[in-house]
């Protein structure tokens, strides 16, 4: 099968581990977070050679918050430097940036960041990376379904199938930039999903690596990528290699 025949996949990454990493080398915090910057080149580069239709990382939970004010500000002016820096890069790599989450709670000059870079970058077409700042997968649903309700009023709570049409509707909006996730990627060896795309997560095939953010490289996506592939994905059906009487006698039993 040619590439282009190929599904592009959507990878999500939970970049994790830059303050551990720091602390174990005597260093601040933000020390983590500038290293972590460099692994977010590095894998948007290699991303962007493989079969990667979108790349979505975490870079700002609206959790996060609750962080110091000192780490909350260098977070910010990171992030607004990464793209500041990255604009050109990312343009003349064929990379289109969107950012996702709310805009009205960050910093004027990383408003001004995003949308000078989503608008430069607006023409790329070999790999989406969208970038979750003050982002939760919580609040994305409510709002969702809030939208769903006030489009729909009375008319669709009233319908015998209301659940089915509502959870249809709030799929599609909550699909229709991104899609669902393919593979989530979460390093530093936490085991969750900390309000991530818990929506588009539902069928997601999940890699967990104990390798703090700023280690993390192309060699590290190339594992996380090649193990996906090995992977057999039945969205709630049985085993393509299990015999239709056996696939019987497995339903009579569920």
């Amino acid at each position: 099968m040619a590439n282009e025949e190929r599904k592009r996949i959507h990878v999500a990454i939970i970049m994790d581990g830059n303050g551990r990493w720091a602390a174990r080398r005597g260093l601040p915090r933000v020390a983590g977070h500038r290293a972590g910057v460099a692994a977010v080149r590095r894998v948007v580069e290699r991303a962007a050679e493989l079969e990667i239709g979108t790349l979505t990382v975490y870079a700002f939970s609206a959790d996060n918050w609750r962080r110091p004010d000192a780490e909350v500000r260098s977070l910010m002016g990171l992030i607004a430097a990464y793209l500041r820096i990255e604009c050109a890069r990312l343009r003349d790599q064929g990379v289109r940036l969107e950012a996702i989450g709310r805009r009205d709670r960050i910093p004027g000059v990383l408003q001004r960041a995003i949308r000078n870079t989503e608008a430069a970058t607006a023409g790329g077409e070999r790999l989406t990376l969208r970038v979750a700042i003050d982002y939760s997968s919580r609040e994305a649903i409510a709002r969702a379904a809030a939208g769903v309700l006030a489009a729909g009023g009375t008319s669709i709570a009233a319908r015998p199938d209301a659940p089915a049409v509502i959870g249809r509707l709030i799929d599609e909006e909550m699909t229709s930039q991104g899609g669902n996730v393919d593979l989530l990627i979460r390093t530093g060896g936490e085991k969750r999903l900390s309000d991530f795309l818990l929506w588009e997560c539902a069928y997601a095939e999940f890699f967990f690596t104990d390798r703090m953010w700023p280690e993390f490289g192309a060699a590290d996506l190339d594992e996380a990528v090649r193990e996906f592939g090995h992977r057999e994905r039945r969205f709630g059906a049985v085993p393509a290699a299990v015999p239709a009487d056996a696939a019987e006698q497995v339903g009579r039993l569920q």
